[in-house]
């Protein structure tokens, strides 16, 4: 083995992704090159993308924003708002069009005020596109699916 090939890193760990399970929030090993092949938990054996809105609790979150390599795009929302109800068909209409780039998902502000608070949610519906706990991009108020695809291919650009 030449010195050259001895300190050379494998090139194939940079392409691996850690991805949350939808169904049970396990963190997957994925190939970059795969997670458009329909790659499945190890865990669960579920879709890790079904083109469904994942719903966020307390004991899912921080493996779909914290340990997850994707990027997810939150809708912080709540039950009695009205134009939160008005825009979930359009957020969820995103989901089969974003992934396997971005996971979306919607945490129920009422439910997880505290997860809420660490991000300053003021106002709702807000939006935020979160890396590995840091926040990318945040839009607030409702809008329709044309407009959440197009402002999120535009924070992934700048990201």
């Amino acid at each position: 083995m030449s010195d050259s090939t001895a300190n050379r890193q494998p090139e194939a760990s940079a392409e691996i992704l850690l991805v949350a399970c939808p169904i049970d929030a396990s963190v997957n090993r994925v190939p970059r090159a795969k997670l458009d092949r329909s790659p499945k938990c190890g865990k669960c054996h579920a879709p890790l993308f079904a083109g469904k809105v994942v719903e966020l609790t307390g004991a899912t979150f921080d493996s779909h924003a914290l340990k997850s390599d994707l990027p997810i795009v939150i809708d912080f929302w709540a039950e009695w708002c009205g134009p939160c109800r008005t825009m979930t068909p359009n957020f969820e209409t995103a989901a089969p069009r974003l992934e396997p780039r971005v996971r979306l998902g919607k945490l129920d502000t009422e439910a997880e005020p505290a997860i809420a608070g660490r991000y300053g949610i003021r106002s709702i519906p807000s939006i935020i596109m979160i890396r590995k706990g840091q926040e990318m991009a945040r839009t607030s108020g409702a809008m329709p699916t044309s407009a959440i695809v197009e402002w999120v291919e535009q924070a992934l650009k700048r990201a």
